[in-house]
């Protein structure tokens, strides 16, 4: 048992400690990642497991974290506002976020990546096998705009990744793009159909979010991924989630100081 002595008084930490209970923002719908089984009423993905690890680190019990449903436009204002007390919701790390709340990591890189039909990985490659194929990404993204000015993709764009991963399997598109981490989500639930292809094209840096200013914080959270990174805990998170798509676990990457 972890107790609220080991933290420094008066941080959060120790507040965490000792109500024993912590909220944490995650994304529902991206499998592998942070998503809310419908099957089984359950939070699962890379992002949970990793909260999983920070909450034990703080000596709270999984059974005792309250999920919090976080969209991409509302996890600084979550943050601000106490509304949750850290989010680890597919959360680029990015300078323009850092002067509005703290980000520790990354715990996790990715990049755009492309997701393809089994029966095709051998002619869809990478990004430069795009010209003239029909590729699916969100409507409005920088992934999907990415694949038609560089690459000369014809683009389809749709609301959702999981319309996306439909439009693939019924032969409709020839590759989903986006982050390589959502993509690896979906090929991890149909494996036998399903691969992503080719290295990353661009560089997302996952971070875990917390209150700005609060660099006690940081500090914890950097020891905690360290730990993790070490005693294999962290590959284990991995291959329990996104490692189902057949993917192995990369290399843990370097963190960032705390300012």
């Amino acid at each position: 048992m972890v107790s609220a002595t080991q933290f420094p008084a008066g941080s959060t930490m120790a507040a965490l400690n000792a109500a024993q209970s912590i909220k944490i923002g995650v994304k529902y719908d991206q499998p592998g990642v942070g998503f809310l089984n419908p099957a089984t009423n359950e939070n699962e993905g890379l992002d949970i497991e990793i909260a999983k690890i920070v909450a034990a680190g703080l000596g709270i019990p999984a059974d005792n974290i309250e999920w919090v449903e976080t969209v991409s436009a509302n996890r600084e204002p979550f943050l601000q506002a106490g509304t949750v007390d850290l989010v680890l919701a597919s959360y680029s790390i990015t300078d323009e976020r850092r002067q509005v709340v703290g980000q520790a990591g990354p715990y996790y890189l990715t990049g755009q990546q492309l997701l393809v039909r089994e029966a095709d990985k051998d002619q869809i490659t990478g990004p430069e096998s795009l010209s003239g194929i029909k590729v699916c990404s969100v409507t409005g993204s920088t992934s999907i705009a990415r694949v038609e000015e560089d690459y000369g993709a014809e683009p389809v764009p749709f609301a959702t990744y999981t319309e996306c991963v439909q439009q693939l399997l019924n032969n409709s598109v020839d590759a989903v793009t986006t982050d390589g981490s959502i993509l690896l989500g979906y090929a991890a639930q149909q494996p036998d159909d399903l691969e992503v292809v080719g290295e990353p094209f661009s560089e997302e840096r996952y971070g875990i979010g917390f209150k700005h200013g609060d660099t006690a914080m940081c500090e914890f959270l950097n020891e905690t991924l360290t730990k993790a990174f070490s005693d294999s805990s962290w590959q284990t998170a991995f291959d329990n989630t996104l490692g189902k798509s057949g993917a192995a676990a990369p290399q843990p990457p370097t963190l960032d100081p705390c300012a």
